[in-house]
């Protein structure tokens, strides 16, 4: 049976414009139409109707670590995140010796194997953030942990047929003892590599780019930085156009002047990421990242006991409303969490409204902020009748630490 809604304004492609219909049939998009609703259309009021947002950098929500997650914890992750507009999302395990990080990517496998059809937002493979980073670099992964990608710890990804089959993405340092091998048979069996904690000159970061690396894991964050003499991995990334660009934009892993920066230079090859730990959606407490204490205090950053930033707490919707207040146009900031990310992940069905499309939709209201979501044609979230606490955390729907009024004005067109 065909469902149809129709909205004043819509996301096509980059492109804001409207009044649209979306025609949609057993979860896919079958037609997309201008012009005035047809008969039996839900027709939203005011508003924008985008795709679904696409997350490929999530480390845990809701109280929950990936490193150590359940069925329960995976299907609360889910019903969670459409609240923030996500539909699909990437789980990311961080740095662990590789028989472990195995062992962690099987468990995330088996509890996404466990939701139901339409549980809400759905995880798309895996994510392994190390164990083939610089100890440089490091962040807040343990430098103890980390191994050149040699060959054997690449056979180990590669020769696990389950994994192989979902592991989507791996983010390395390839100036490392191996690290351009590593980079050329990873991209030789499908999978995305990004460049992230990597010490890299600029020279090694195109090297990367020749061998096949595709993305920069958190641009700026823990790699060695835009020099005006050496480039380093930013500099590279921001001109290169085989590279698209993860950001972090909570406005405190970088700062609103250089995310404007980024967008001026780069903005179509821009994907919007949370990179979203245990503590998204939760009170200020003690939670966990790969095994970690993350400390969550009232300023909204997750820090380690020593103090350096784990992750985020953002959400993706959040980002987006982040954006938009630095001065960023309200269609570049959504292509940046939709058909960006969808793209530069190989999911050519995600994050766009067009015929073959599938049917992930948020409609927003003109705060920017969503009030109903479609995964697979199917609504997973509803805002209607909701009262402003059933919005609150920790169901992801917490208002945003840097939320900037003028989004309202931005958002609306004026």
């Amino acid at each position: 049976m065909d469902t149809v809604v129709a909205a004043p304004r819509a996301l096509l492609g980059r492109t804001i414009t409207g009044p649209v219909s979306l025609r949609f049939r057993a979860g896919r998009i079958v037609d997309v139409v201008a012009g005035s609703p047809p008969d039996g259309a839900e027709v939203l009021t005011g508003g924008l109707l985008t795709p679904g947002l696409v997350d490929v950098q999530v480390n845990g929500a809701v109280g929950v670590d990936f490193a150590e997650v359940d069925a329960e914890g995976m299907a609360a992750v889910a019903r969670a995140l459409p609240r923030t507009g996500v539909t699909r999302f990437l789980p990311t395990l961080i740095t662990a010796p590789v028989p472990v990080a195995v062992r962690q990517a099987h468990a995330v496998l088996a509890a996404s194997a466990t939701l139901p059809r339409h549980p809400g937002a759905k995880p798309l493979g895996v994510h392994l953030e190390g164990p083939f980073l610089s100890p440089k670099r490091a962040g807040v992964h343990d430098p103890a942990l980390m191994v050149a990608p040699g060959p054997a710890e690449i056979d180990l990804l590669l020769n696990d047929e389950v994994l192989r089959r979902a592991l989507r993405m791996v983010t390395l340092a390839p100036e490392q003892p191996g690290g351009l091998d590593a980079v050329r048979r990873l991209a030789a069996a499908g999978v995305l590599v990004a460049v992230g904690h990597s010490d890299a000159t600029g020279e090694q970061t195109r090297a990367a780019a020749e061998a096949g690396a595709r993305m920069v894991t958190h641009l700026f964050n823990a790699q060695r930085p835009l020099g005006h003499r050496e480039p380093g991995v930013p500099g590279v990334a921001l001109v290169d156009d085989r590279f698209t660009l993860g950001l972090i934009a909570d406005l405190a892993h970088v700062g609103p002047d250089v995310c404007r920066l980024v967008f001026n230079a780069a903005g179509h090859r821009v994907a919007l990421v949370t990179d979203a730990v245990a503590a998204a959606g939760m009170p200020p407490g003690r939670y966990q990242l790969g095994g970690a204490d993350v400390l969550l205090t009232e300023d909204g950053v997750p820090r380690s006991p020593e103090g350096t930033i784990a992750g985020s707490a953002l959400t993706l919707d959040r980002a987006v409303r982040n954006i938009v207040s630095v001065g960023v146009d309200v269609a570049d900031a959504l292509a940046s969490a939709t058909i960006v990310p969808a793209d530069v992940i190989g999911e050519p069905t995600l994050g766009r409204l067009e015929p073959g499309a599938v049917a992930d939709l948020v409609w927003w209201d003109d705060d920017l902020r969503p009030r109903k979501v479609w995964v697979d044609g199917e609504v997973v979230f509803d805002s209607t009748g909701l009262d402003s606490s059933a919005l609150g955390s920790p169901a992801l729907g917490s208002t945003a630490l840097y939320d900037n009024p003028s989004v309202r004005m931005a958002a609306a067109g004026q």
